[in-house]
């Protein structure tokens, strides 16, 4: 869709002043603890390489004078669908617990925020390249857990292996299985302002 949009674009006689492209932080691939930002360089892997040839694709619409912001978004948490969705009901039935051990680093993104650094980039001429959608705080997997048991009220003892994950999910498991400590680096350099900057208070508005 996006080369078809890219195609478009080349024969259009009235371009578009910008051209916001949807990426993920996928794309950095397993870091552990090491922060990670938009300069991070990107690893190997199919969700990597997935990520990279579509911002490529998306990228080919500077030689026509478009500017490309590319948006590489963490985990969205909202009140509909997401990956939160998936996670309630064994939370709301005492049969929450964290992902392995727990150390993996969760970047997440409250939707309003989501929806609000897209509007600066359309906003602001000088957004181009690469930025980072998550929150600047994000939390180890264990964090995540406690905090979201704390808010509906209910125990997180149950540890999830790994390969039940995997089997559920497929390759959409790397996303909680993989360590990301993802920073929104150039957003917050650009003045990007997160309303919701702890998990806490996302799982607050949400829940």
């Amino acid at each position: 869709m996006t080369r078809q949009l890219v195609h478009k674009i080349e024969r259009a006689n009235n371009k578009p002043r910008v051209l916001i492209s949807g990426s993920a932080i996928g794309i950095y691939g397993q870091h552990f603890d090491q922060p990670v930002d938009e300069t991070t360089p990107i690893t190997g892997g199919f969700s990597h390489a997935l990520c990279k040839a579509w911002e490529d694709e998306a990228l080919r619409a500077e030689t026509q004078g478009v500017r490309v912001a590319i948006v590489r978004t963490g985990l969205v948490i909202g009140k509909d669908g997401g990956f939160l969705s998936k996670m309630l009901l064994p939370f709301k039935l005492g049969l929450g617990g964290p992902i392995g051990d727990g150390t993996q680093w969760m970047s997440w993104i409250h939707l309003e925020d989501e929806i609000a650094l897209i509007e600066f980039l359309i906003d602001h001429a000088e957004a181009r390249g690469a930025f980072n959608a998550t929150a600047p705080l994000p939390v180890t997997n264990a964090l995540f857990t406690k905090a979201l048991a704390k808010r509906l009220h209910r125990p997180a003892i149950i540890a999830s292996p790994k390969w039940l994950l995997n089997l559920l999910l497929g390759e959409r498991s790397s996303l909680l299985i993989e360590s990301q400590r993802v920073l929104p680096k150039r957003a917050s350099d650009l003045g990007f302002t997160f309303k919701f900057r702890t998990l806490e208070d996302a799982l607050s508005a949400t829940l």
